[in-house]
């Protein structure tokens, strides 16, 4: 019994330092980012978006965000498909539109 014991503390351990290791990687990596999004924010939303730029800022928004809820949903991605993929085309006109109308 002890043994086993011994060897969940260190598969949690292990499971401990890898997550430490990628949540430290995830932290260089938004820090080295925030200056090249900046940048990219700066030279592309300053002068205003049009309906072409509106419509790829919108589309990205849009999966992130249902692949997020259906994740988060305990169905995966294919659970409920036919309410996604409705939600999805909605989502992406109302974004599409009110980005192109805000910028």
């Amino acid at each position: 019994m002890n043994n086993a014991s011994d060897k969940d503390s260190k598969r949690a351990l292990k499971i401990a330092i890898i997550s430490l290791v990628l949540i430290a990687l995830l932290g260089l990596a938004v820090a080295m980012f925030i200056p090249l999004a900046s940048t990219f924010i700066d030279q592309h939303f300053s002068p205003g978006l049009g309906l072409k730029d509106a419509a790829v800022a919108a589309f990205f928004v849009t999966v992130v965000t249902l692949v997020i809820f259906a994740v988060a949903a305990g169905d995966g991605l294919l659970g409920e498909l036919q309410f996604i993929l409705s939600g999805f085309f909605g989502f992406f006109l109302v974004l599409w539109l009110l980005i192109a109308w805000i910028f």
